[in-house]
């Protein structure tokens, strides 16, 4: 655990329930306009029915409404450098909705079975339909940056988007790399190959993007950007690696019915990279019969052997350590170059955030 008088002083998970007040209702009025189209292409009436049914099916994830950890770490850090919580709600509004369809697609390309303790989209309306409102969703966060354009100024605004499009365009990045290895079955991964994944999907997307728009608000300069990117890898990389821990040993607090789901999508993590190099011969033969079975094939038996194994030759052990040694590196260049994040509340509850990634439940 991290030593921090701070960190004991702030609850993180009412901090997140805040910020989700406040940028909810904003996202809603977004989606409450989303078929207002003007008069010269408005839907005739006697189609209501079917205007219904696509609201429904974009709304579904927004309405779902995760832990909201992105959009608060972009409030803070812009709170933190002395920017008014209006002046960044817009920016904030644009963050979620963009985690809800990239969600929507990432489901599918898994093929996950739960999202937020409901099946996901395309479990419940089939792939097209799922794919058409994570198209909608896309559509809504590049509106939702254009009317911040005004809110924030040309100059801003222009650099918030030229931000959005570097981040999402790593994390997909990110996210071909991690299909295409999966799908060749690919089994002499380092852990820095695996860090390439993180660095993508997570430390960018989900630490250094929101803190970098934050701070853009507030007019940061390259040199503090920079920081805040290096102070994000390890935070984002302590992240995925608990998120990869709580899936192999948690039920993420009763929103999750299967264990072992990034088993059964052959996801490749720290955890399974560490068991496949240090595994003897004959229980690595083993585990590559499994890998090499898609999800239907593989049974319950087989993910409970592959868990059991990451407990026999210490991967999940290996896991917790990596996770703790790199918040640890988080915490230090917080307090070392992120000074400039100065304003309080916000700092303090900056810092209880790399608390709350090393130890959340779910």
């Amino acid at each position: 655990m991290l030593k921090s008088s701070q960190t004991m002083k702030v609850d993180f998970t009412a901090v997140l329930a805040q910020k989700k007040q406040l940028v909810w209702p904003e996202i809603k009025t977004y989606l409450d306009k989303l078929l207002d189209f003007p008069s010269y292409c408005a839907i005739p009436s006697k189609y209501d029915s079917l205007k219904k049914f696509h609201s429904k099916i974009v709304n579904d994830y927004p309405q779902r409404q995760g832990k909201y950890f992105r959009p608060t770490l972009l409030l803070l850090t812009a709170e933190a450098m002395g920017v008014p919580l209006n002046q960044a709600l817009k920016t904030a509004t644009a963050m979620q909705i963009s985690e809800d369809w990239i969600l929507i697609h990432d489901d599918i390309e898994d093929d996950s079975l739960q999202r937020r303790g409901k099946p996901t989209l395309h479990q419940i309306y089939g792939k097209e339909l799922a794919i058409n409102a994570g198209d909608a969703l896309h559509i809504l966060m590049w509106q939702v940056l254009k009317d911040n354009l005004k809110l924030a100024g040309e100059g801003i605004g222009q650099k918030i988007f030229d931000e959005f499009t570097t981040m999402l365009s790593r994390t997909v990045f990110g996210q071909t790399v991690e299909i295409k290895w999966t799908q060749e079955n690919k089994q002499n991964l380092s852990d820095q190959d695996i860090l390439l994944i993180l660095e993508s999907k997570t430390a960018y997307y989900t630490i250094a993007g929101p803190m970098r728009l934050g701070a853009i608000l507030a007019g940061a300069n390259p040199k503090q950007l920079n920081s805040i990117y290096q102070f994000a890898k390890p935070l984002g990389y302590c992240f995925q690696i608990r998120d990869d821990l709580l899936d192999l040993t948690s039920d993420f607090q009763g929103q999750k019915k299967q264990t072992g789901n990034d088993i059964y999508e052959g996801k490749r993590t720290i955890m399974l990279v560490h068991l496949l190099r240090t595994a003897n011969h004959k229980d690595k033969e083993k585990l590559k019969k499994i890998l090499s079975k898609n999800r239907q094939q593989k049974t319950k038996t087989e993910v409970a052997w592959t868990i059991n194994m990451m407990k026999k030759y210490g991967s999940l052990n290996y896991g917790e350590k990596l996770a703790a040694k790199f918040a640890l590196q988080a915490k230090q260049l917080f307090d070392k170059n992120l000074g400039f994040l100065s304003k309080q509340p916000a700092r303090d509850q900056l810092l209880a955030g790399i608390e709350f990634v090393l130890n959340r439940k779910h």
